[in-house]
């Protein structure tokens, strides 16, 4: 009896996974071809010219990024905008990140109205340029907070405008990437209106009222950078990393994005907006109570929180994402960084399902604790644990001979070929859509690792997984860590 519960309910699992995997195919591809369509009568000089284009504070976190502060910080300053700022967090630095930058940019300290709305570690000091062709640069030096979090709130408190792009250092953003993700705000907001009652018994007329949604974030592809030649951060010539891990984490990025993101997007249902790049509305982001310094999911804890906080007090909002890569990002090179990113993941998404626990299944949250919030603990955080138990049960059964061999390779078969067949579809959707790689060999060889992921890949990304569960239940100490950068530019 406990056997074909226990089968039935894996089997019905895994039904419900790939129909969802299915589902979001779907959606992304309506998306991006809805994206495409009404871009295509865009033009973004217009909204460069625009006196009502909103201002944007760019908050990047630095913490012991030496080799590669002065390039990228260069590279966000020179971003295809009217009205942007750059405010670099130094985040207690032991390394010369911020003598660096004080050299490079001719930088002084200042008298700054710093309004600590969320409280952070202590700001030591704020510095401006001398020199006017750095007048958009900002530099906030802090007490170590242990947490890029904290750091991000220490730049939202020193932030000018009123909405800020969150990023990394490391990372390289394209030109045109404000202009792409203040789009969603400046399109979706009023865009709707609808007739409601019966006429008016004075005027005689139906009134009108418009049907308003506050988009409160938005997303934008990113890709590992790894391998893609960059020169003085702009990009090059775009290439597959060449290192098996960090092409992995390529195809990986590809799927999550082009297919996961765009079709939650769609249902306005984004579970999270990647720490790396993410455009956000400021006043929203205070009310929710900024970054938790304490989460290691601090991209998806903030989401959650602003959400809720709109659903609260009965605001309809909405968390976009585009298709077009914005962002340029170096993966983790090696095991050792790689097994501390992945575990910090899991441990994140553990702690969220803890946080929130009560918005799941809160029809009082609508999509948030109807749809996103499920999703996400029984698809994302529950999925390991139901793999090990399913291979730990596997292995049982064939060690007694109990397992159905040829209905079992089929199954197994068709798991595989799907998983295949999906990740294939994202990439070479990707490549006829928007064309980042110059050569479809590339795109095949991409593509080859699909393969192998699930034989190599995917059980490094359960088993990591799972430590990170294990570190949440028992309490035990992770440190963020700090990812050595090798610098933009070079094969890796």
């Amino acid at each position: 009896m406990i056997r074909t519960i226990f089968e039935g309910g894996v089997f019905i699992y895994g039904i419900v996974l790939l129909f969802m995997y299915a589902l979001l195919a779907y959606m992304s591809f309506r998306g991006i071809i809805m994206f495409r369509k009404k871009n295509s009568f865009t033009n973004y000089d217009h909204l460069l010219d625009s006196p009502l284009t909103p201002g944007i504070s760019v908050i990047a976190p630095a913490y012991n990024e030496s080799v590669t502060i002065i390039m990228n910080v260069r590279s966000l300053l020179t971003l295809n905008y009217t009205r942007f700022e750059v405010i670099i967090v130094n985040d207690g630095s032991t390394d010369d990140t911020l003598e660096k930058l004080i050299r490079e940019f001719e930088l002084v300290p200042v008298d700054f109205a710093y309004n600590e709305r969320i409280v952070t570690q202590p700001v030591r000091q704020l510095y401006k340029s001398t020199n006017t062709a750095y007048d958009k640069l900002l530099v906030v030096d802090k007490v170590n907070g242990k947490s890029k979090a904290d750091a991000a709130n220490a730049g939202i408190n020193a932030a000018s405008f009123d909405y800020f792009l969150n990023t990394d250092v490391d990372c390289i953003i394209e030109k045109d990437t404000l202009l792409r993700m203040i789009k969603p705000f400046m399109d979706e907001e009023h865009k709707k209106t609808k007739e409601i009652g019966e006429p008016c018994p004075q005027c005689g007329y139906v009134h009108v009222v418009e049907d308003s949604r506050q988009v409160i974030a938005t997303g934008a592809t990113l890709r590992i950078a790894n391998s893609t030649e960059i020169d003085e951060g702009v990009i090059i010539r775009v290439r597959p990393p060449e290192k098996i891990l960090p092409r992995f984490q390529e195809m990986e990025y590809i799927r999550a994005y082009v297919l996961g993101k765009m079709g939650w997007s769609v249902m306005n249902s984004v579970p999270n907006v990647s720490g790396g790049l993410g455009l956000f509305d400021k006043e929203v982001a205070i009310k929710a109570g900024g970054y938790d310094h304490s989460s290691f999911a601090e991209d998806m804890d903030i989401v959650t929180r602003m959400c809720a906080f709109m659903i609260d007090n009965k605001l309809k909002y909405a968390v976009r994402y585009i298709p077009t890569t914005q962002c340029w990002t170096e993966g983790p090179p090696n095991m050792k960084v790689f097994s501390r990113q992945r575990t910090r993941w899991g441990r994140g998404l553990a702690e969220i399902m803890t946080l929130h626990k009560k918005i799941i299944f809160n029809p009082r949250y609508k999509k948030l604790g109807l749809v996103v919030l499920p999703y996400n603990l029984f698809f994302e955080f529950l999925a390991p644990i139901i793999e090990f138990a399913g291979i730990i049960y596997y292995i049982y059964l064939a060690v007694t001979d109990q397992v159905n061999w040829p209905y079992a390779l089929i199954l197994l078969l068709f798991v595989y070929l799907f998983s295949v067949m999906i990740t294939t579809l994202a990439i070479c959707w990707d490549q006829l859509t928007y064309g980042y790689y110059k050569t479809w060999r590339e795109v095949i060889a991409l593509s080859l690792m699909a393969f192998f992921e699930p034989l190599i890949y995917h059980p490094l990304i359960v088993f990591f997984a799972l430590r990170g569960y294990w570190f949440f239940l028992t309490g035990k100490k992770t440190s963020w860590g700090n990812m050595q950068r090798q610098g933009f530019g070079k094969k890796k």
